[in-house]
C-alpha cells in the first residue's frame, strides 16, 4: 500500500519509527516531514498530508503530533479527508469499517510505538464495510445546508 506520513516536531521520532516499520512491512511510504526537532506548526503538516492524499499521491495517511488532536483537525479541514484520532486498535479498525477513514491520527505523547503499530496494523488491514455505513459516510462530504 502507498502511505503518506506527516508529523510536527513533537512526533518526529514516532514518525521515523513508523515509517521505517511500514517500509520493512512492504509499504511505499511518502515522508512529508517534519525532519527536525525545531518547533513547527502542526496545521502545516496536516494540510500537506491532506493535499497529498486528495491529489491521489497515496492511498492512506498517518498524521502525528503531540496529542494527535491538532493535526487531525487540520487534516479534516480538507474536503474528502476522514481522519480518525485513535489510541487503540479497535477504534482504528472501526474508523475504516464504519467511517471509511483514509487517515489515522495518533499522539506521540499519548501512545507508545507498539500500540501505534497495532493501531496501524488494524487500520491498514480493515476495509470499509459499505452497506448501511455508505450513506452516512456520504453525508460527511455534504453537511446540511451545503450546496452539492
Amino acid at each position: 500500500m502507498h502511505i503518506a506520513i506527516a508529523s510536527d516536531h513533537a512526533a518526529r521520532a514516532l514518525k521515523a519509527a513508523l515509517g521505517e516499520w511500514l517500509r520493512a512491512s512492504g509499504h511505499q511510504v511518502d515522508d512529508l516531514g517534519t525532519d527536525g526537532d525545531v518547533s513547527v506548526d502542526y496545521p502545516d503538516f496536516g494540510y500537506k498530508l491532506a493535499a497529498h492524499l486528495a491529489a491521489g499521491r497515496a492511498e492512506r495517511g498517518v498524521a502525528l503530533c503531540g496529542t494527535g488532536i491538532g493535526i487531525s483537525i487540520a487534516v479534516n479541514r480538507h474536503p474528502g479527508m476522514r481522519c480518525a484520532l485513535v489510541s487503540e486498535p479497535l477504534s482504528a479498525a472501526l474508523a475504516r469499517e464504519h467511517n471509511d477513514a483514509n487517515v489515522i491520527a495518533m499522539g506521540a505523547r499519548i501512545i507508545g510505538i507498539e500500540m501505534a503499530k497495532a493501531c496501524l496494523t488494524a487500520f491498514l488491514a480493515t476495509e470499509f464495510g459499505g452497506g448501511r455505513h455508505a450513506p452516512r459516510v456520504s453525508k460527511l462530504g455534504h453537511p446540511p445546508g451545503s450546496q452539492s
